[in-house]
């Protein structure tokens, strides 16, 4: 374990997204004009779900589309031009080029040791641990600005990051923090 040098690998689960299509949306005619649109009771949008890649795209009146569910900005890249599709075959014509903004990443990753919790909210700054609200420890960075869950386990999710660049360096300043601590549980 040499420290900074040493690459985690990180593993993208959730990526969500804006997307701002630039007009307005009738969706209650485009829910009737396509298949795969669902409407709910209750909801102030209509739901598209693609199976391959397996994400959701909310809809709203105005023009605004959250993307949840993909894993790279191609999968992204690739529902938003299904969802381009889904417009023309309902007679929607949307004229500009969608503007897409990642607004969260969640990627997992594991450490190669087990954290003392106890240990780790005590010795650094930015942390949050109460084991009986929740069993992780939560542990803020301000750069990137993320917030990650540590687990005793030597598990960590990274939420918060914009980039999966900013994902995989999270994970690595967490990980280096950790280790300069006497929180690692040596096996």
């Amino acid at each position: 374990m040499n420290g900074v040098d040493e690459k985690m690998r990180v593993k993208i689960e959730n990526i969500v997204s804006s997307i701002t299509l630039g007009r307005d949306i009738d969706l209650e005619e485009f829910a009737n004009s396509v298949d795969g649109i669902d409407n709910p009771e209750r909801f102030p949008g209509v739901i598209f779900r693609l199976q391959k890649p397996k994400l959701a795209m909310l809809i709203f009146r105005t023009g605004k589309v959250i993307c949840s569910g993909a894993r790279s900005r191609d999968e992204i890249n690739i529902a938003v031009n299904e969802l381009l599709n889904k417009f023309r075959e309902a007679g929607i014509t949307i004229s500009r080029t969608p503007d897409i903004e990642i607004q969260n990443i969640v990627a997992s990753s594991s450490l190669d040791f087990r954290v003392n919790l106890d240990t780790l909210a005590i010795e650094c700054e930015n942390t949050e641990y109460e084991p009986e609200q929740f069993p992780g420890l939560i542990f803020r960075l301000d750069k990137p600005r993320t917030v990650m869950l540590v687990f005793r386990s030597g598990k960590i999710i990274v939420t918060g990051a914009k980039t999966p660049q900013d994902a995989n360096m999270a994970a690595e300043i967490t990980r280096d923090i950790i280790r300069k601590t006497s929180a690692v549980i040596e096996e």
